[in-house]
């Protein structure tokens, strides 16, 4: 019987697979060994499942803490809520679109940052993360703790990286459909891409934490890569509006760590991949123009820096992945 945690599919029998391809495998298989925190990995080209294993953590078929990754969810919710018409556009202000989840001492300006400086993380509040994001999260109200923030740059500007900006979208998000975090991306994600979105971190006043500590499966991680791949399609049905899914993959920031380019919610490579990334080394991408969706995950206690193993993930994507299309 196949070995469920590693396959790779071919479309003949292996006498019949040309020597190049199985060269490339036995490339990414012994990366896969050599990488002592990735826990999986799976590649699609078109339709099929190329490659696949899992020679640690919990397998493919069990949720994954995907980490920052979750930003990118949020991202792909607020697109859903501006095609209903539930939020207005990308430029709508926390003031027109939430006004309750202002805090009476909010920082000045703060009702004027947009949705779209919330998705590009360029909110311009004092970060949430990094040093800051222990003490934020031990606090009595994140949305207060947030949004009462000083300003550091002018909204719009310099990329902060925050998972406090992507949280206040995702309450915006919440108070604009009426709906939780948690109800939207079953109703609108998961649902009809058949995918289990189980329910995670809640803040002290309800609200899901927008922009960590979500979980998937990783063949769940492997079909939104898809998606993101075939323009917000998936088996068919038109899941997010390709308006969308095109406007997320214009580079609208740049990460001051990685280099990368960001749209809305997504990094962008010079190669040509849309990624969603998260701590730890968890990876959603995807390459439109070489037909591959790709789906990580990695030992989500471990760090995963620019220099050390996400430049490692980076190059696998850009090297022997990247090679199989």
């Amino acid at each position: 019987m196949m070995d469920r945690r590693k396959f790779i599919l071919s479309a003949a029998a292996p006498l019949a697979v040309p020597h190049i391809v199985r060269a490339q495998s036995d490339n990414l298989t012994g990366a896969v060994q050599r990488l002592s925190q990735l826990h999986s990995l799976q590649i699609r080209r078109g339709d099929d499942v190329i490659f696949a294993d899992a020679p640690r953590g919990p397998g493919l078929d069990r949720p994954a803490n995907i980490k920052s990754c979750s930003k990118s969810i949020v991202a792909l919710l607020l697109g859903a809520a501006i095609e209903r018409g539930e939020v207005t556009s990308v430029t709508a202000t926390i003031g027109e679109v939430a006004p309750g989840i202002l805090p009476a001492d909010a920082t000045p300006g703060a009702a004027d940052i947009t949705m779209e400086d919330l998705v590009t993380l360029r909110a311009g509040l004092e970060r949430t993360s990094g040093a800051n994001y222990g003490a934020w999260v031990n606090s009595d109200d994140w949305l207060t703790d947030a949004l009462t923030r000083p300003m550091v740059e002018e909204p719009g500007g310099r990329m902060l990286y925050s998972t406090g900006a992507t949280h206040i979208l995702g309450a915006a998000l919440a108070e604009a459909t009426g709906q939780s975090l948690l109800m939207q991306a079953r109703a609108r994600i998961g649902e009809p891409m058949g995918l289990e979105i189980p329910a995670w971190t809640r803040d002290p006043q309800g609200y899901y934490l927008g922009g960590n500590e979500m979980a998937l499966r990783p063949t769940a991680m492997l079909d939104i890569a898809t998606m993101m791949r075939d323009g917000g399609r998936f088996k068919g049905n038109q899941v997010l509006p390709k308006s969308w899914i095109d406007a997320s993959l214009q580079p609208r920031a740049r990460s001051p760590w990685s280099g990368l380019s960001y749209g809305y919610g997504w990094f962008l490579s010079p190669s040509g991949y849309v990624l969603a990334r998260g701590y730890g080394g968890q990876i959603i991408a995807a390459h439109r123009e070489k037909n591959l969706a790709v789906a990580i995950t990695s030992d989500p206690t471990q760090p995963a820096r620019s220099e050390g193993y996400f430049g490692d993930l980076m190059q696998l994507l850009d090297g022997p992945i990247l090679n199989l299309a």
